[in-house]
């Protein structure tokens, strides 16, 4: 257990830390990483074309410790508090890492502050008042913030996302925000138990990037969909970027997030 001597603590810093690392992290992540490789090839891909952001959400400090020894060097958090405190302690106890971290969850407007002082990404921005006041909170001393829309794809209530025909214009909006840097669009569609049924959003959010990048002429690169159940399918249809936690880092136990 590192030295948490100087570090704030409370209840959810106790609760992000009581996480047992299960054995085989290393080698859940090579396979990750193999099997990436082998989509790539399989779907005539260039090789390292669809970059892997291991989700280390729930999962405590010695999981992320692990992980950095096995070459990890960028993390995807759902959650404001939890995300701030992992990069807080990074930063006092590994100063030499050039870690990057990547706000993947949903951002409500109450905590956009924390997220615009500590993050280098932020995934889930849906409307123009979250990437206003994400602008406007970003330290000046700090890089842009980069973000990425997230579409709502599916026709599910219970997900958030900007719907698919209003994207150009918040696209067009986040552009004229001096401390943003748009980089693409993003998107969670809905489980599906078949391969078509994981395929048809996919496709979608392929569509509506092309249209971006190609069409409108927004300066994008990053389409970021694909998770530990449809990465395979994901690379097919054009993802630059997976969001892979359980296959790397094992089940997960909510009961004790708040």
């Amino acid at each position: 257990m590192p030295d948490l001597s100087f570090f704030p603590i409370n209840r959810s810093t106790i609760q992000c830390l009581i996480y047992i690392l299960k054995p085989g992290l290393a080698e859940r992540y090579e396979r990750v990483k193999q099997s990436l490789t082998d989509d790539e090839s399989r779907c005539g891909r260039k090789p390292g074309s669809v970059f892997l952001l291991p989700v280390s959400k729930t999962f405590g400090i010695e999981a992320l410790e692990e992980a950095v020894k096995c070459g990890m060097r960028t993390f995807g958090e759902n959650y404001v508090q939890e995300g701030c405190e992992k990069i807080e302690y990074f930063k006092k106890m590994h100063p030499e890492l050039a870690i990057t971290w990547r706000f993947i969850g949903h951002l409500q407007s109450n905590k956009t502050r924390p997220v615009a002082e500590h993050f280098d990404w932020v995934q889930t921005v849906d409307r123009l008042k979250i990437a206003q006041r994400l602008s406007e909170q970003r330290p000046a001393d700090m890089p842009p913030l980069n973000v990425l829309i997230e579409v709502h794809i599916s026709d599910e209530e219970s997900k958030s996302g900007c719907q698919p025909a209003d994207v150009p214009a918040l696209a067009q909006a986040i552009t004229l925000l001096p401390n943003l840097k748009l980089r693409g669009i993003m998107a969670i569609p809905a489980p599906s138990d078949n391969e078509e049924g994981k395929k048809a959003p996919l496709k979608e959010m392929h569509a509506i990037f092309l249209h971006l990048r190609d069409e409108l002429n927004f300066d994008i690169d990053t389409l970021s969909m694909g998770m530990s159940a449809d990465m395979a399918e994901a690379v097919e249809c054009g993802s630059t970027m997976v969001r892979v936690g359980s296959a790397i880092f094992g089940p997960r136990d909510y009961t004790k997030k708040e």
